[in-house]
């Protein structure tokens, strides 16, 4: 049996991300350079035989992923269980605006606090449960292919974490693993205990127009 390989993509960089507010349900769309960001990482993926492309539905992931299916003429399967986390109160809210007005929630956010739900929002576990549930569903559907999901930096800091077996049930608060806008988490995976890491925020296909070519490049 062929290993299935997963691709975890960060959405590109929003008109939010810009003004550096977060993002969480709200529908802000891809910059200039976010959909620039997106059509360089449509390019390299290409080359990569994906057989699926998913998507969270909020539409600066879309859009993103909007490139990349018209390259290689597949649908984009969009889902909420791949949305951001969904920040309540701090939608729209720089972190200085967040910390002054909501210093519980934002200070619970900021350090990880993985059972803390946000006011009007949701925690990380519950965004892990419904992540988690779709992605296993996907590797069922898809094993032995080359999948791509486009998401977003908390959804998929928390899917790296449970795919690296870094995060259970008694886990309280967790390290945070930065993805750059587009980019990429690369999987391989051979069984639920056989899933190997290939890269971690791959940027290479970015590095025109951010002049690094690292795999941890911001």
């Amino acid at each position: 049996m062929q290993p299935t390989r997963l691709f975890l993509v960060r959405h590109g960089q929003s008109d939010g991300n810009a003004e550096g507010r977060f993002g969480g349900h709200s529908p802000t769309p891809l910059s200039d350079l976010g959909k620039q960001q997106a059509e360089m990482t449509a390019r390299a993926l290409a080359k990569e035989k994906i057989h699926a492309i998913y998507s969270s539905d909020l539409h600066r992931a879309v859009q993103t992923a909007e490139p990349l299916a018209k390259l290689i003429d597949l649908p984009i399967i969009a889902t909420p269980a791949f949305r951001e986390r969904k920040v309540g109160v701090l939608e729209g809210l720089t972190f200085d605006e967040s910390k002054a007005a909501h210093p519980k929630d934002y200070y619970a956010l900021i350090n990880r606090n993985i059972h803390h739900v946000i006011t009007n929002g949701e925690s990380y576990r519950q965004l892990l449960r419904r992540a988690t549930l779709e992605l296993h569903e996907i590797l069922r559907t898809h094993q032995g292919e080359n999948v791509v999901i486009f998401s977003h930096t908390g959804a998929i800091c928390y899917l790296t974490l449970y795919l690296i077996g870094a995060i259970n049930r008694q886990t309280k608060t967790t390290p945070w693993l930065v993805t750059s806008n587009c980019g990429i988490n690369r999987f391989e995976i051979r069984g639920r205990n056989n899933i190997r890491v290939h890269a971690f925020n791959d940027t290479r296909h970015l590095q025109q127009i951010t002049g690094n070519d690292s795999f941890g490049a911001r």
